[in-house]
């Protein structure tokens, strides 16, 4: 049996373990559980794969992989392929006869690694097929991956997994790993729980990613300032920007592509040919934006999306840092970028009342909530915060927003107080609640039709707040109804009423700190420091350096195409720049390099060396 790190030298091309793996690898060769907790980018795969191959080689048989994604199937199962690992995947992609042809592979032993869906692993014939490779011995390991779609408090709760426990109950000697980027404390129990991991080894590794600059601005006009951000930092660049609703993601993405960026809309409701074509461009071609719902972006190992966007806010924490998390990958500078404002506020909050769960689940999801909101009032270090969600201490980061250019604070609870005496004076006149925009129309004293018809000039508070701005005013209610200081009546056309919470702000007990609106008209100045749409792992090279980096791209898109597989699994970005900043004149020149294994340098090292050579 090879040691674990020369399979990682020998079949994935890489001189050393990063973080944690090496003890993760090692536990699990040795045939124990495991839960993984590693950030998106952190090298997840290589956790399962590597002791895949060792267990194999010492006649424990095969590893199953659950996997939840069929796009993730294809493109992990070519990648090892790649890499000279025998691999296939089961999925509703296939033919009957393709199928069985994967099952008698699987049933002659000639697969190393098998990829199937929760939906699949756990039917009666798939089971059949496990308990006669487990009579011979021949199961090695089961792999559960985005294994925190098992547990409610998740961020991607997917019922088909809760029935993977019945793994452990029919194969308790097979040795089992459970992998996820995200889950709090709450989560990661409900994981151990569902999945009946209790004598698992748990492998937490840092959230953080340093290479991520996370920016939250004020929403202004939303579009408008996507496009700019898109226009001044990320020109040519591929990126990610998810919204809540369908509708919106077509609109988005058909304003983007009028300003011509190449961006492509994904959402479950369109046809599934369209979706797979969008996501097919997204992963094999340069510079694609996609404008999406939450139905895109697991499992997608694109490395080099530079920037994700949020045009509405996530539901939680975890959903945000899974999300932004697919920025970056390649571990080169990237961004996550959010707008966010008081209708965001009130949509999340209408969402959780009007949901059909108990009132147990909405208190836990009303929690996580409110943590995504603090994150985004806040007026201290972005990365701080967001780490100490998971439990992780850290020091400023340097990079957020927040720690480049620290806002300014105002004590808005003079505002907050006069506000919340609008709400009860109106509703106290009118018998019924109002909307947002009226409320601050009557603190200001703005003479509008609606004011005149109801006859709310006549409220003793009309008028008094007329110093604020209606940003201020905006912010003010915003972080009332984050903190539950202020109610909304989704059966009211998201009217607002006081709560319990209110008592403390009117009585001057709970003060009001918010940070300056800085929701300013971007210029159309470009951004300095980004002179070309280079990708950012060639930004170092020479002139003759990028010239060999380009003409190794255009290389490796011909071969990915060829072999219908996104670029980055030929080879990464980094790859192609390590080989073009050292020029190599030999196939020994390339043994050194970085994600280049025995495998690769057979098929592609010849290859390599000509482009290197014909580019000069």
């Amino acid at each position: 049996m090879s040691s674990p790190a020369s399979i990682l030298h020998d079949v994935f091309g890489y001189e050393r373990f990063r973080g944690s793996q090496a003890d993760i690898v090692d536990h699990v060769c040795a045939g124990g559980d495991a839960l993984v907790l590693m950030p998106t980018g952190g090298g997840k795969s290589l956790c399962y794969q590597i002791p895949a191959i060792a267990r194999q080689q010492a006649d424990h048989g095969i590893t199953v992989v659950v996997s939840p994604l069929i796009a993730l199937m294809h493109d992990q199962v070519g990648a090892l392929h790649e890499a000279g690992v025998e691999a296939a995947f089961l999925n509703s992609s296939l033919s009957f006869d393709e199928a069985i042809a994967v099952e008698k592979r699987l049933q002659r032993g000639e697969l190393t690694l098998l990829y199937a869906a929760p939906e699949r692993v756990t039917t009666p014939r798939f089971l059949a097929q496990l308990d006669a490779l487990a009579q011979r011995g021949q199961l090695a390991l089961f792999a559960i991956d985005e294994a925190h779609c098992v547990s409610q408090w998740g961020h991607d709760f997917r019922p088909e997994y809760r029935a993977l426990a019945v793994l452990h109950e029919r194969y308790p000697a097979v040795p089992r790993i459970a992998l996820t980027a995200t889950a709090d404390a709450l989560t990661r129990a409900d994981i151990v729980e569902r999945l009946q991991l209790q004598e698992a080894r748990q492998f937490v590794s840092s959230f953080d990613r340093p290479n991520i600059r996370y920016r939250i601005v004020e929403k202004k006009d939303p579009s408008t300032q996507l496009l700019r951000f898109i226009e001044q930092e990320h020109e040519g660049d591929a990126g990610v920007v998810y919204c809540q609703s369908r509708k919106r993601v077509e609109e988005t993405a058909e304003m983007l592509a009028g300003q011509g960026i190449q961006a492509l809309p994904y959402h479950a409701g369109l046809d599934a040919s369209i979706r797979q074509a969008n996501q097919d461009r997204f992963l094999r071609e340069d510079g694609i934006v996609m404008v999406a719902t939450i139905a895109f972006g697991m499992g997608i190992d694109k490395p080099d999306v530079r920037f994700v966007a949020h045009l509405d806010m996530p539901k939680n924490i975890e959903g945000y840092y899974q999300e932004t998390g697919r920025a970056g990958r390649d571990g080169l500078p990237a961004q996550a970028w959010m707008a966010y404002g008081l209708q965001d506020v009130v949509n999340q909050r209408r969402m959780i009342d009007e949901s059909p769960a108990g009132d147990d689940f909405k208190q836990v999801m009303r929690g996580k909530l409110d943590a995504l909101l603090a994150l985004a009032e806040a007026t201290d270090c972005r990365r701080q915060r967001l780490l100490a969600y998971f439990g992780e201490d850290s020091r400023p980061c340097g990079n957020c927003d927040n720690c480049l250019a620290p806002p300014q604070v105002w004590d808005g609870t003079d505002a907050a107080r006069k506000l919340l005496s609008t709400i009860y004076r109106v509703q106290q006149k009118s018998g019924i609640g109002f909307g947002a925009g009226h409320l601050m129309d009557i603190v200001r004293g703005r003479q509008t039709d609606k004011v005149a018809q109801f006859g709310h000039e006549q409220v003793s508070t009309f008028g008094v707040g007329a110093s604020y701005s209606e940003a201020q005013l905006r912010g003010v209610l915003r972080q009332l109804v984050a903190t539950g200081a202020v109610g909304v009546d989704a059966q009211a056309f998201n009217t607002l009423h006081l709560t319990e919470g209110s008592r403390a702000v009117l009585k001057g007990e709970q003060q009001v700190l918010l940070r300056e609106s800085i929701s300013q008209p971007a210029s159309r100045k470009r951004a300095s420091g980004r002179t070309s749409a280079a990708p950012a792992a060639a930004a170092g090279l020479t002139a003759d350096g990028q010239a060999r980096f380009a003409a190794l791209k255009a290389w490796r898109a011909d071969v990915a195409r060829s072999h219908n597989l996104p670029a980055y699994v030929i080879f990464h970005d980094a790859t192609l720049a390590a080989i073009a900043a050292a020029a190599p004149s030999s196939v020994s020149d390339l043994e050194g390099i970085s994600g280049i294994g025995a495998r690769k340098l057979e098929a592609y090292g010849e290859a390599v060396l000509q482009v290197v050579a014909e580019a000069g």
